[in-house]
């Protein structure tokens, strides 16, 4: 989906954690399971690349982990569809999958500063497997319902599409609220092109501080566990 909205001169790698790292994530147990597979098998395929986006619309723990072992712009889908739509808009809504992402969602929004203009989160009870394996006309009701319902009932002036399986509903999400004015953005391709503004200006992960060396810390402690 990302991919049509790529500069001619950028091209996108896909990498996905081979099992038994978790199939989907949905609570911090799949997040830090995840990240510590990725994290060890895509070592080498990392420093081949000019910036990293994780995609996986969470808090995850990965995107922190590359930012202290790498230089190269990272950054999750998460952070950039969450940026955007408050650049956008006064007051973003999130579509999310299971009840429980909305929780652990709003945690990592507050965590940001951002939740003043947060309108708020709504659930399509759909586990991330389900967005592709229930019936498509019923999931697209459903995240329509769901974007309408946030600006209509909660004020939303935009929608942030809360998982990068629903990348390829934003056009449909768009149709249901296209009458209120309302933007719908997707993390997955927002990311791909802030990275790219961030290799073209660039920029680099800044070693100065939090995302020092994590590799220096290892070492200076006599472990190389990757």
């Amino acid at each position: 989906m990302a991919s049509k909205f790529l500069a001619p001169d950028v091209a996108l790698y896909g990498y996905t954690a081979k099992q038994p790292a978790p199939s989907t994530v949905e609570c911090h147990l799949d997040g830090v399971l995840s990240a510590a597979d990725t994290f060890r098998d895509s070592y080498d395929y990392v420093q081949q690349v000019d910036a990293v986006l994780v995609a996986c619309f969470s808090d995850h723990p990965l995107t922190n982990c590359l930012r202290e072992e790498f230089n190269v712009p990272i950054c999750g889908i998460f952070e950039a569809g969450i940026y955007t739509a408050r650049m956008l808009g006064g007051k973003f809504g999130v579509i999310t999958t299971v009840a429980r992402s909305s929780i652990r969602h709003g945690i990592a929004i507050r965590s940001m500063g951002l939740d003043g203009y947060c309108a708020g989160l709504e659930s399509t009870n759909l586990k991330v497997a389900e967005l592709h394996t229930k019936p498509r006309e019923e999931v697209l009701f459903l995240m329509s319902k769901v974007a309408v319902k946030l600006v209509v009932e909660r004020g939303a002036d935009t929608i942030v599409l809360g998982c990068a399986g629903m990348a390829d509903m934003q056009i449909a999400v768009t149709n249901a609220v296209r009458d209120y004015g309302v933007q719908v953005i997707d993390g997955v391709s927002t990311g791909v092109n802030l990275l790219t503004g961030m290799v073209r200006s660039g920029l680099k992960t800044s070693k100065a501080g939090l995302f020092s060396s994590s590799r220096e810390s290892r070492l200076s402690r006599g472990q190389d566990y990757v």
